[in-house]
This record gives C-alpha cells, structure tokens and sequence, in this order.
C-alpha cells in the first residue's frame, strides 16, 4: 500500500480524510501538529503529504518551507480555509504543490491526490535524460540542472517542465495543463496556471540564456530555442 501522510489537528477531519483514504486502499500516518509532521516526513517516505494550514505550533507554511529547506520533495497538499488569490500564491510560494479550500467533497480531494500521486506524466519511458539548450532533466533521480547548476522544483513544478520537454515545440494549452496536472475542467476565473509558470519561469530562465520557456498569447505556452 502507497502511503500518506495527514497533518492536521481536528479530529473529526482526520477520521473522515483518514477513512475515505484506507477506502481507496491508500495506508494514512497522522499527526496532529507541524513538528510531529515535520519528523515523520523527513523520517520517512511517502506518496504525498497533506497539511492544514493552521496548525498547533509550527503551521502548515512553515511546515512546507522546512521540509523544503530539508530537501523533502515529497508532494505538498495544503488545506485551507483561506481562499483568495493571495492565500494560494502564499502556500505556493512556501513549496507546496496544489491547495483545496475548505468545505471541500471528499472527490475533489481524492482528485488532487490522484493527480499529485501520479507516477508518470505519460506513457513514454522515462529512461533517458531530456535535455534543451543547457538545461537538462532526469526522471529516474528527479534531478535538474541547467549550465550545470542544481535547480530545485516542487513536485509539481517537476511534473510540468518534464511535460514540456517531452513535447517540446508543441504549444500547450491551459485547458491541456488544467486537465492533466489537477483533473480538473479548465475555470477561466482562476490564476494557478500562470502562478505556476511564473515560478518555473523565475527557476531555470530568469538567470540563464536563452529563454526556453515562452507564452503564446491566446494560446498556451511551449518550451523551444528562440528563433
């Protein structure tokens, strides 16, 4: 059985995520405050880790930025009940992967989990390094770099850059991105897409030459050598 683990204080909340999880033949840890969820997670492996916010001690933003700091890249599922735009980008920005607000039906998490659990982007080997200009990627050790240097990604921010390079020169719609990395039919109204890229943007373009990573107004974005 593939294992997560649940941070998170209320009780009621634990034993409902918990039984609809074990339902789905998935094995739950918990714990019931950031520092409990900070040793478990760095002690050890799991699928996917899921955290409330507001937590006893040590919340879940600092929760997420220490276990990055740690070099824990096990997918961040974040539990809110803060549900602007600011929040999200918030979570985001500490390292975590993908955010659900609260109330939320137990399908849309298991949505998430699904998503963020997923072990292959696509049904091409992931063998052999993926490599464009300086930058290269690799699957198998989830390692990045580009001009040699290490570039650190989310799970999620993995998930997309190996998407891109394997279908590189193909401009990628936001619908496509929204379907694929969070199961979800595409909401004109929201912003994590561009959230998303921006961070990636910022991470293996904003310090190096060329550019790889370019918007197609209207109509997606694509990963090539300029022109």
């Amino acid at each position: 059985m593939m294992k997560i683990l649940l941070v998170e204080d209320e009780v009621k909340t634990v034993q409902s995520i918990r039984q609809g999880l074990e339902e789905h033949q998935w094995e739950v840890d918990v714990a019931y405050d950031g520092a409990m969820g900070y040793q478990l997670a760095t002690r050890s492996a799991y699928a996917l880790i899921i955290s409330d916010v507001i937590l006893p001690g040590l919340n879940g933003l600092e929760l997420c930025r220490k276990l990055r700091a740690a070099n824990v890249t096990t997918p961040i599922l974040m539990l809110t009940a803060l549900g602007t735009t600011d929040d999200k980008i918030t979570g985001l920005d500490a390292g975590a992967d993908d955010y659900l607000v609260k109330p939320f039906e137990f399908r849309e998490l298991m949505a998430r989990v699904r998503a963020l659990t997923r072990r292959s982007t696509g049904n091409v080997p992931s063998t052999n390094l993926l490599k464009i200009a300086d930058l290269e990627l690799n699957p198998d050790t989830k390692q990045v770099t580009r001009a040699g240097k290490d570039i650190t990604l989310t799970a999620k921010e993995f998930q997309l850059l190996e998407y891109f390079l394997r279908h590189q020169g193909r401009v990628i719609s936001k619908v496509e991105l929204a379907e694929k990395f969070w199961d979800v039919t595409f909401d004109t109204g929201t912003n994590i897409i561009e959230v998303y890229i921006n961070f990636l943007r910022k991470k293996i373009d904003k310090e190096f030459e060329p550019k790889i990573l370019h918007t197609q107004i209207g109509m997606g974005y694509v990963v090539k050598l300029p022109s």
